[in-house]
């Protein structure tokens, strides 16, 4: 019926009212159409340039030339508009540069969309109508600034052996393929103009213990004052009874109390001031002062009957020190052993501590065990103890072994010449590798050398410790102290590798295990967490089982060690990893038939980051594990799969 009546009016008021009414409801309908067109467009153009700026970016790495890049970059962001008429877009490239701050590649492109009835709608309403609508995009690709790797590589004793199916030392065949390593990313870092530093690789050679370098003995984080809860371990200075020459503790640090102590009274007592204190005669020349006669024969009435000549004078003896500091440290106490936790601790003039003391870092010194004493012209009475490292004398003989050990006076007493003991290394005990190699840039020839050089100085010996190792791998890529050349941890574009290498299980022996007594009660080998047997901080548990869970605490055999170790390793990785560290680890001769050696597999196995960009062959839904078994035959191949993981990390965005 209203139909009709609309249809029956004369006057024209529905016309009118509908007309007006239909003006913008056209002009909606055109505007969510052309909306619509232009949505679909701008997506498209938003898909090229981000395809582009990737494809260009990778485009960038291989070394093309500025104009080269540039085309390539227009090529393929035409070829993946879709629906959009090329013609209708401009796009501008802005290539990273170093004046600008490098690292970044930007893109962006304009979209002049053509709509289909909002010109229409203007005319209706007599204005001008508008042939296109403008829009913008853009896009920025980071190219990585840095690769920052760090080579953890075993260095213990088994590593001298022959790689299986090789016929090469172990050792050897690392150095190759680590080399090769380098290589292959050095020659990409020279091609990447447009980033300062863009490879780095740190070199951290491990065996018991792990070797900052001796030049460090007066970086902040090295505990110099002996106030960390484990620097006095082993070490009972109230056995410095001489009125003239004692010890006293004041504010957590121990001094040098006495006259006797000459100009070095009231400075401190630590590590560091053993080394310096302990001294040897170097050599020594005999000075005649005359001579006098020796009678061998007398007569009845008491004369002299026949005798010689005896040359009177003394020996002029040569003073020297005994030893230095060559660079190792102990562990941290747990947590800080399985962290990168910045050391915060120091000493204030006033001699307050502040901070948490055990965060630093302890320099390694191996007390000298109750053993053999110095075989000399004037001593040749042994004691007869066989101790691992029995380097220095005993000095008070009747007392017990573990007496003997803690007694700190000895080492104040000047080595005479020609004193031998008759085993153990001395105070260096347990510190067998090179020092760490801090990142260094491999776009360069000459850091390719310094790290090249570092790698053919590594030589195999000692005990396995593959946290300890991994520890400090992190600790070489990260910004933080000790080492501070790594880029900022949360910088993005930025990836920091670790790459663990070893032969063998984790270990940390007995005494009686390689032959040797324990008179002393130490449980172990003094090594990075020091010996076993002895609680930390004054308690009862010892630092290597610190952390751990479901071992016997009081177990000291070689076993229970290595599942503490192993413990340790998994906690290492876990903190690295949940820090953002790519770990990849490497086996090497190791047997899944040895239920040993396939708990150190599966350990490094569950250690290693998962690929970015590979599947597990045997489960193509899940990543592939950043891990690979070698043979001594297959290492070359494992270290250039691992070059081509890295290569594939270069671009990120």
């Amino acid at each position: 019926m209203l139909l009709l009546d609309f249809c029956r009016d004369k006057a024209g008021n529905y016309a009118i009212a509908v007309v007006t009414a239909l003006v913008p409801l056209m002009g909606g309908m055109a505007m969510a159409v052309d909306y619509a067109g232009l949505n679909r467009e701008r997506q498209a153009v938003l898909n090229a340039l981000d395809a582009a700026g990737i494809a260009t970016a990778r485009h960038i790495v291989t070394g093309a030339s500025e104009e080269a890049v540039l085309a390539y970059a227009k090529d393929f962001f035409e070829a993946n508009l879709g629906p959009v008429d090329p013609g209708d877009t401009v796009l501008s490239v802005d290539l990273p540069s170093n004046e600008a701050g490098g690292g970044t590649l930007k893109l962006s492109a304009t979209l002049d969309y053509k709509p289909y009835f909002f010109p229409v709608f203007q005319n209706l309403m007599n204005r001008e109508s508008a042939t296109s609508i403008r829009s913008g995009a853009e896009t920025e690709i980071r190219l990585k600034n840095t690769l920052e790797v760090a080579l953890v590589l075993d260095n213990s004793g088994s590593m001298d052996f022959t790689g299986s199916g090789s016929g090469e030392k172990r050792i050897n065949l690392l150095k190759v393929a680590a080399k090769q390593l380098i290589d292959t990313l050095a020659l990409q870092a020279a091609q990447i103009k447009q980033v300062e530093k863009p490879v780095q690789f740190g070199l951290v050679p491990f065996a018991a213990s792990v070797n900052v370098g001796p030049e460090m003995s007066g970086e902040a984080w090295i505990d110099t004052a002996g106030i960390s809860p484990v620097h006095h371990e082993n070490f009972d200075w109230s056995t410095l009874t001489d009125p003239t020459r004692y010890a006293q503790k004041a504010g957590g640090v121990w001094y040098k109390r006495g006259e006797g102590w000459g100009a070095d009274a009231d400075t401190i007592l630590s590590r560091f001031s053993l080394f310096k204190d302990m001294q040897q005669v170097d050599s020594r020349e005999w000075v005649a002062t005359g001579s006098e006669w020796i009678c061998t024969r007398y007569r009845g009435n008491g004369t002299c009957r026949s005798g010689y000549w005896k040359e009177t004078g003394y020996w002029d003896e040569t003073i020297g020190s005994f030893a230095s500091w060559q660079g190792c440290v102990e562990s941290r106490p747990y947590p800080y052993n399985v962290t990168d936790t910045v050391p915060d601790a120091g000493l204030s003039e006033l001699g307050s501590v502040y901070g948490d003391a055990a965060t630093l870092f302890v320099p390694m010194f191996a007390p000298d065990e109750a053993g053999d004493r110095w075989a000399t012209e004037e001593d040749s009475s042994p004691d007869n103890y066989s101790a691992p490292n029995n380097w220095w004398n005993d000095g008070t003989e009747a007392a017990s072994a573990a007496t003997r050990q803690a007694n700190m006076a000895k080492y104040f007493e000047v080595r005479p010449y020609g004193a031998t003991s008759s085993y153990g290394t001395g105070p260096n005990y347990s510190c067998t590798t090179n020092p760490i190699t801090p990142l260094t840039d491999v776009s360069t020839e000459t850091g390719i050398t310094a790290v090249k050089d570092a790698i053919d100085a590594m030589q195999p010996s000692g005990a396995t410790n593959v946290p300890e190792g991994l520890a400090w791998g992190w600790r070489v890529v990260s910004s933080g102290a000790p080492f501070t050349e790594g880029r900022d941890d949360s910088e993005k574009g930025n990836d920091k590798i670790v790459i663990v290498l070893t032969d063998g299980v984790n270990t940390y022996y007995t005494p009686g295990s390689l032959g040797y007594s324990d008179s002393a009660s130490n449980k172990s080998t003094y090594s990075a967490y020091g010996y076993a047997g002895v609680g930390y901080d004054g308690g009862s548990t010892s630092r290597l089982m610190m952390g751990t869970s479901g071992l016997g605490l009081y177990d000291y055999s070689n076993s229970n060690y290595t599942a503490a170790l192993n413990q340790q390793l998994t906690s290492v990785c876990a903190g690295a990893k949940a820090a953002g560290v790519i770990v990849m680890t490497v086996s090497l001769d190791l047997s899944t038939g040895d239920s040993g050696e396939n708990q150190a597999i599966e350990a490094l196995k569950a250690c290693a980051s998962d690929s970015r960009f590979r599947k597990d062959p045997n489960n193509p839904d899940l990543p592939a594990k950043l891990y690979w078994n070698a043979t001594g035959g297959s290492l070359a191949d494992t270290f250039r799969e691992i070059g081509n993981e890295l290569s594939n990390l270069r671009i990120v965005s």
